[in-house]
């Protein structure tokens, strides 16, 4: 959650915790409902709905964040063990450089764009660039 400390004192925006109004436990929740009941003018009361909604809002905002990067990380992690169930399987398809191979994978690394696979030949090939697998071994 971003403040602002006064308007027009051209202040940047800080940071004024570290993980947002996910961390608030019901009772700071309630403490802080009581405080601005508290600190609010008696002649020009606050709506306490429309606070209750806006914090609300910003917690399911923040939920929903926090769902896409784990969500994220979910695929990610179903990537590589899918590329790492490949090692040993004959791929072909474009390599880093661009060039069409067909070769063996020996390994797979994780990298920031995703897995890569380690071909036999030294080259490297994105899990999402393999236009055919054949896996060499028989069945048994």
């Amino acid at each position: 959650m971003q403040g602002i400390s006064e308007l027009g004192t051209g202040d940047r925006l800080t940071n004024t915790s570290s993980n947002g109004f996910g961390d608030l436990t019901s009772d700071q929740f309630v403490e802080i409902m009581f405080a601005e009941l508290r600190n609010q003018d008696p002649l020009k009361p606050s709506d306490s709905q429309a606070m209750l909604d806006q914090l609300s809002s910003l917690r399911s905002i923040e939920s929903d964040l926090q769902f896409g990067e784990r969500l994220d990380q979910l695929v990610d992690r179903n990537d590589f063990s899918a590329a790492s169930g490949l090692i040993g399987s004959v791929v072909s398809g474009i390599t880093t450089d661009s060039e069409q191979v067909i070769d063996t994978i020996f390994s797979v690394s994780k990298t920031s764009q995703g897995p890569v696979l380690n071909l036999s030949g030294g080259q490297r090939m994105k899990l999402d660039d393999i236009i055919e697998v054949a896996n060499p071994r028989p069945s048994e």
